[in-house]
């Protein structure tokens, strides 16, 4: 009997895939979840005993939040990354490393074929199918719900065919959770206006007023939330619980997928967000204006990989030490004052800030230069433009 190891959500459609492959397929199946910061304990608990009821050989939890902060969400931070402006890439990141560990796991347990659930409609089945083909490209890898254009009516009598009937309610809103945000689909993505309503957030408004709190960086990484310092993922999720509350982080992304054609997800990112903006302005007060701009360019060319399943590509690493030098000044403190619906980042502080008064202060007086200076850099300064105005009869531009 040949082994398959299902990367299994304890959803419908990998729920399927289980019950699918060992009765139909006559395969012995094993399962695995990998966490990435988006599961309690007893979500997990629950996840692992519907496993064993569906008849997984064997169930494990692997959870890689930690390595999914230090090889992934630091390099975003570092590069302020947010796809078409707005979207923190809160689940496309994530799915290299669910699908390097499910890799990993097959080949500890001797797996020939991999299976996961993904349909033929997004980018995850890109994503998850690539990184298998490239790291184990020996394993055979196996998608029943894209292969068999499957519905959902036909997967759920199926598994009450073969004496699994639980209630499979269809939720209005789909919610993918990790520790860098979650995002949310519903009947409103499914068109280009409108928006979606209060019910469809996880984390309700409860929050009134206004709060101000301060976040700590050291060499771009985030170190403390108000004077107390933690670890970046127990940041993350005590920031989320401070600021989510007052319905900060919402948006919704539009963009293009990797198979081509258009979507649009709502998602909700407090953290995320809070930090991105936080770090750069820390950024704009320490970096030098060519280290910003080429930090941009390269963070959007990272950015835009990661999201279309080139995690692996070997410029990625190469981008991330570039990335992981320009921070090396990027230390201090940033105040961010919140209040229903919005935040906004108030100033910085930082031993390195360039905007030292000892060399002048915008707009009010210069203690660098003189003013005849200034006049023969000006002079200089637009030499090529006299030039060309005056070989060209006055003309200015082509």
């Amino acid at each position: 009997m040949e082994k398959v190891l299902v990367a299994f959500s304890g959803g419908l459609d990998t729920s399927f895939c289980v019950k699918y492959l060992k009765e139909e397929k006559k395969m012995e199946v094993h399962t695995a979840l990998v966490n990435t910061g988006g599961f309690s304990a007893a979500e997990l608990d629950a996840i692992s005993r519907k496993a064993a009821e569906l008849g997984s050989a064997s169930h494990e939890n692997i959870d890689v939040t930690e390595a999914y902060f230090d090889r992934c969400i630091r390099y975003m931070i570092y590069g302020n990354i947010l796809k078409n402006s707005a979207y923190p890439l809160s689940v496309s990141s994530e799915r290299a490393f669910q699908a390097l560990a499910i890799v990993e796991y097959a080949k500890k347990i001797g797996a020939q074929h991999i299976a996961h659930g993904s349909t033929g409609a997004g980018n995850d089945q890109v994503r998850f199918d690539l990184i298998f083909q490239v790291i184990a490209p020996e394993v055979g890898v196996i998608t029943p719900i894209r292969d068999l254009a499957i519905s959902r009516q036909e997967e759920i009598a199926f598994l009450r065919e073969h004496g699994y009937d639980f209630p499979w309610t269809k939720a209005k809103y789909s919610i993918n959770q990790g520790l860098w945000g979650t995002s949310v689909g519903g009947v409103e993505t499914l068109r280009s206006d409108g928006e979606l309503p209060e019910e469809a957030y996880p984390t309700q408004v409860t929050k009134s007023g206004s709060e101000t709190l301060h976040l700590e960086f050291e060499q771009g990484s985030p170190v403390a939330l108000n004077g107390q310092k933690m670890p970046p993922v127990a940041l993350i999720r005590a920031l989320k619980d401070i600021a989510a509350p007052y319905g900060v982080g919402r948006d919704t992304h539009v963009g293009d997928t990797i198979i081509g054609i258009k979507g649009r997800v709502g998602f909700e990112a407090a953290a995320p967000l809070i930090l991105i903006k936080a770090h750069h302005l820390l950024e704009k007060h320490v970096l030098t204006k060519w280290q910003q701009y080429w930090k941009e360019q390269l963070a959007g060319w990272y950015g835009m990989l990661l999201h279309e399943a080139q995690y692996l590509e070997p410029v990625m690493r190469d981008i991330e030490k570039f990335l992981e030098s320009t921070q090396q000044n990027v230390s201090g403190s940033v105040e961010v004052k919140l209040q229903p619906y919005h935040f906004a980042v108030v100033g910085c502080k930082s031993r390195h800030d360039l905007m030292n008064s000892k060399f002048g202060e915008y707009g009010e007086i210069n203690r660098a230069f003189t003013g005849s200076d200034v006049k023969g850099f000006t002079n200089i300064l637009g030499m090529q433009m006299k030039i060309y105005s005056g070989v060209n009869g006055g003309r200015i531009g082509g």
